[in-house]
């Protein structure tokens, strides 16, 4: 266990290597931070860090950088998480609350995180599986066609042409319209199908085979689209960051199945930061990752999150991840 000196001193060595990018010496952290001790007592604790695996050095430099052990326990240790100023969160809830629709809120959070961050932003869509029915439309386009939208609690919208087997009239669908919204408003769409299961039968006769026609449609689009979405922006943002390994990063960017190991531990109370070696992935051992999920109360919807490299501003990271997805989980409650 360090003691409060000891860990003062790492904390030191952290902001100086993420604000210089160069390895920390002890004469340049006892001139440039208040630890009130010499730079030989700085050196000694510096000793003392590296034996135990925090801080290591790198080729014949003098200097010390962090490790990933150095690293954790600096997120963990964390005082506070840097809060945006107000100036930046009014710019945020006015950018996210200009959205239009569910792939607009997705673009630009995506957007904003990789400005803010400065690091490659991923967002995950919110899962059909974990989305409530809102509304169900039937859009009569002619005698024996309509539209079927379907529109979820979280803004996603489903579109689906159904043919007919007969001509029916526009009061026989308004009825149907009726009847499956009284069913499945609020419902969780993995219990649609057992919530229809016996509404066909419980149908007027004459309405039974237009209903098993638009309901086998609406189940199909559960169906085919119950996987995960993930999208990312901000990949030149790590150009200036991996003189090696930069390859393996992007091509687990490209990976859906990376992306969503990534996020999948995050939640929406707390804060995740998987730190180098700590990520599944071999790949991306050279990165962080800093991530959360967004939704309302108890009803997380999805995650969010950033990655770039260990050496990132973890305080300031982590504040921008936290306040995004407050504000995105909002906008979204709000659809």
């Amino acid at each position: 266990m360090l003691d409060d000196r000891k860990l003062a001193v790492l904390r030191a060595v952290v902001e100086d290597y993420v604000s210089t990018n160069e390895p920390v010496g002890s004469k340049a952290l006892a001139e440039r931070h208040n630890l009130g001790v010499s730079p030989a007592t700085v050196r000694n604790d510096m000793a003392v860090l590296e034996e135990q695996g925090y801080i290591t050095q790198p080729h014949t430099s003098a200097g010390r950088v962090p490790t990933d052990k150095g690293y954790r326990l600096f997120v963990d240790r964390l005082s506070q998480i840097k809060p945006l100023s107000g100036a930046e969160r009014r710019a945020i809830e006015t950018f996210l609350a200009g959205a239009v629709d569910l792939d607009d809120v997705v673009t630009r959070t995506v957007r904003l995180l990789a400005q803010l961050t400065r690091q490659v932003a991923v967002v995950q869509y919110p899962s059909l599986i974990r989305s409530t029915v809102r509304h169900v439309e039937l859009v009569p386009l002619a005698e024996r066609r309509i539209m079927l939208v379907l529109i979820t609690n979280t803004g996603r919208v489903e579109q689906r042409v159904v043919d007919l087997p007969e001509a029916v009239e526009e009061d026989r669908i308004a009825h149907l319209r009726a009847v499956l919204n009284a069913c499945l408003d609020g419902c969780g769409l993995s219990r649609v199908p057992e919530t229809l299961a016996d509404l066909q039968a419980r149908l007027p006769e004459e309405d039974r085979e237009m209903a098993g026609t638009i309901l086998s449609v609406l189940l199909e689009t559960l169906v085919e689209r119950h996987e995960e979405k993930i999208v990312f922006a901000g990949a030149a943002n790590l150009a200036g960051d991996f003189t090696v390994g930069l390859r393996d990063v992007l091509e687990a960017l490209e990976e859906q199945v990376v992306l969503m190991r990534l996020l999948g531990e995050a939640s929406d109370s707390s804060i995740m930061v998987r730190i180098g070696s700590e990520n599944p992935y071999s790949g991306l051992h050279g990165t962080s990752v800093v991530a959360a999920g967004y939704g309302s109360g108890d009803n997380e919807l999805a995650r969010l999150g950033v990655l770039g490299p260990t050496r990132m501003d973890y305080p300031v990271t982590m504040g921008a991840v936290r306040a995004v997805a407050r504000y995105v989980g909002h906008i979204l409650a709000g659809s």
